[in-house]
């Protein structure tokens, strides 16, 4: 991880990255549609959800706890409430991935499966058509394109594992890490060195 990156951010005494966010109010890091539903099951506003996987995606490896600051310092009740909707929110982000995952594998599974199918069909219809002495150029034509979409459909299995697996995995790492990160609130008056701060409440 480049230094300049990780030097962006401001540390804590222990020299781990923090990622600072402020906002008016509490109510500011939800959705307005969901005002009325308790905090822990509130949907956190877009930018900030945006923003902090952003941040943690930039940092890397590196440890890191998301410190808020408000115009009025919260209760202690506030206090948790965010904590638990910060982890709510990305263990459901996380278990969403982990279903589209899956839904991925199953799809790349039964493309792989169908690939094999159809490549044994083509390979026996060829074996079958050889031993004829003069196949009809339909019997030919029908065999090589069983052969053709068979290995598409490989190719095609293989591609959607390679290419959208580790996406997926990063994203479901990327989401835990954020739900298990400490929370922390600084109060208004307390100085600060320049940390990275989301546009929430903006």
């Amino acid at each position: 991880m480049p230094k300049r990156i990780v030097d962006r951010y401001e540390h804590t005494v222990d020299g781990i990255v923090i990622i600072d966010v402020a906002a008016r109010r509490v109510e500011d890091l939800y959705e307005d549609f969901d005002k009325t539903a308790p905090y822990h099951k509130k949907d956190l506003d877009e930018d900030l959800a945006y923003y902090l996987t952003e941040c943690v995606r930039e940092i890397g490896r590196v440890d890191f706890v998301i410190r808020f600051m408000f115009e009025c310092y919260p209760s202690e009740e506030y206090m948790l409430r965010v904590r638990t909707s910060i982890h709510k929110f990305f263990i459901y982000q996380r278990e969403l991935e982990l279903g589209a995952m899956n839904k991925m594998l199953r799809t790349a599974a039964t493309l792989l499966v169908i690939g094999i199918i159809i490549l044994g069909l083509s390979l026996w219809l060829n074996h079958l058509f050889a031993v004829e002495s003069t196949p009809s150029f339909l019997k030919t034509v029908f065999a090589e394109g069983l052969t053709i979409v068979a290995w598409v459909s490989v190719w095609e299995a293989l591609a959607t594992f390679l290419l959208n697996g580790p996406q997926h995995l990063v994203l479901i790492k990327l989401y835990r890490k954020i739900a298990e990160a400490p929370v922390q609130f600084q109060p208004p008056s307390e100085p600060r060195s320049g940390g990275a701060d989301a546009p929430a409440g903006s």
